[in-house]
């Protein structure tokens, strides 16, 4: 099977593929994307368009008709109850998660591009050319200490899932999560339970590591020791430097990756959640699924093809704060108790579990890393 890879190149996945053949997962500066324009669409969901005064409204955190949130800001229903009539309707039955890292920053851990905030805007610390060499595979390969400074505080173990990665699991409970598709590297999605061949992790994980030169497999937790103590752990088979197996620019996506060629055909409903749609090839996966199919997206900000006026009639939008937006969701369908009594339940198991390894190791590294 053809790999994709994560580079700083300028080729991209075409639009509308079903499979990425050696195409590159590109950082903003270098991607050009295209697509080309849908086209089919059912006149039955026409109700999913949005106007560009409710988009703008939207934007702005208020919209009509529009239900006071905890924070004071008005957050639309009448976009929410379309898709949840869709899913109580039995319409939907094959939903295609698409997330990035916004949904985890209600977890504490900041994305990669809020201005200021984000993991981009402070990485001054580890002198480096500019932001993305701190992922980019051959800045790596002459140099991995930034990188492994930065590991120190991006290793799993510090933060909990958050309502959102809950309302996922939920959607898999309830027989209706086909695939998530995530970028996030933080393990959040796991530790709330949702199942791993469920799951894809689009740009790898913290789980296993390799050497970066001749991908010898090493100890995962043997690497996380070392660099945690400030070494460079060392393949054993050729003195190259061994890193996690988070994808960088320039490397390879995992194979699973290509389940999507599957997956997004047989979508009858895609939620993108979270994600600036800046990378590829990843952010073209939306992009795959059938025109009919409506497009769900829960974000801060408009991205990608939902930026466009007019919208297709398929693609539907709720801008604002991405857990009240969910919340929302969950309350219309009737799911937001079933989702606060797991989210507790599971939070308690997981003290519990914490706990219990820290009594028994006399080791608290994980709750200290940041």
């Amino acid at each position: 099977m053809s790999k994709a890879r994560l580079s700083r190149d300028r080729r991209v996945a075409p639009v509308g593929v079903s499979r990425v053949t050696r195409s590159s997962m590109m950082s903003p500066q270098d991607c050009e994307r295209s697509r080309a324009p849908d086209s089919g669409l059912l006149d039955e969901l026409s109700l999913m368009s949005v106007s560009e005064q409710q988009a703008s409204a939207a934007r702005k955190g208020s919209s009509k008709p529009a239900l006071s949130s905890p924070s004071g800001r008005s957050v639309s229903r009448g976009t929410l109850e379309t898709i949840s009539r869709l899913i109580k309707l039995g319409r939907v039955r094959n939903i295609v998660v698409v997330a990035g890292a916004g949904i985890s920053t209600a977890s504490g851990i900041p994305d990669f591009r809020t201005p200021g905030t984000g993991l981009y805007a402070n990485l001054a610390k580890y002198d480096i050319p500019y932001p993305e060499a701190v992922f980019n595979i051959d800045y790596f390969s002459d140099n991995p200490h930034p990188f492994f400074s930065l590991a120190k505080e991006l290793y799993p173990g510090h933060h909990r899932p958050n309502y959102v990665h809950y309302f996922i699991r939920i959607l898999h409970q309830k027989g209706l999560l086909l695939r998530m598709y995530t970028q996030n590297i933080d393990g959040l999605e796991k530790l709330c339970g949702i199942p791993d061949d469920k799951l894809v992790e689009a740009h790898g994980s913290f789980a296993t590591a390799a050497c970066h030169l001749c991908y010898t497999p090493y100890p995962a937790e043997e690497a996380k020791q070392a660099i945690m103590n400030g070494s460079v752990p060392i393949c054993t088979f050729c003195a190259g430097a061994v890193k996690p197996n988070v994808v960088f620019f320039g490397e390879d996506l995992p194979e699973k990756y290509f389940q999507h060629a599957e997956d997004f055909p047989k979508a009858d409903l895609l939620m993108i959640m979270g994600t600036s749609l800046k990378i590829e090839p990843f952010a073209s996966l939306i992009n795959t699924v059938k025109s009919p199919v409506p497009r769900l997206l829960l974000n801060r900000d408009a991205v990608g093809p939902f930026e466009r006026r007019p919208l297709r009639r398929a693609d539907y939008m709720e801008l604002g704060d991405l857990s009240e937006s969910v919340r929302k969701l969950a309350e219309i369908l009737g799911w937001h108790t079933e989702i606060q009594t797991l989210m507790n339940s599971n939070e308690n198991s997981l003290y519990s579990y914490s706990s219990s390894s820290g009594e028994n190791s006399g080791d608290s590294e994980t709750d200290s890393m940041h």
